[in-house]
């Protein structure tokens, strides 16, 4: 459990951010270059590359270099993690809302 809670926090963290948010938006239509990535965003391409660098270490791209291109691709199964957490969120959240409304609907009878 340990573990898959410090994976999680690792892609909350790097999802925190709007920038990289975006670049995961992005590369949902597919895998580009670096370049062609870093040219959507007001920044210079070392601050750019934090982002990138974020984003891979928490597993949620892979970029592969062939010659001078670095192409980034999106991890899909690693949002699955994300996906996860939040059907159990919605799981627990549903279960209060049904007992309360259990509750309330055996008061009013």
């Amino acid at each position: 459990m340990a573990q898959y809670s410090a994976e999680l926090d690792g892609v909350f963290i790097a999802l925190a951010d709007p920038t990289r948010r975006d670049v995961i938006r992005r590369l949902g239509r597919g895998p580009t270059s670096v370049g062609d990535l870093a040219r959507e965003f007001p920044m210079t391409l070392p601050s750019f590359m934090k982002h990138v660098r974020t984003l891979e270490a928490n597993d949620l791209i892979r970029t592969d270099k062939v010659g001078r291109v670095r192409t980034c691709v999106l991890n899909r199964e690693r949002l699955a993690l994300v996906d996860g957490w939040l059907d159990e969120q919605r799981r627990v959240w549903e279960e209060r809302t049904d007992r309360l409304e259990r509750l309330v609907t055996e008061e009013n009878e």
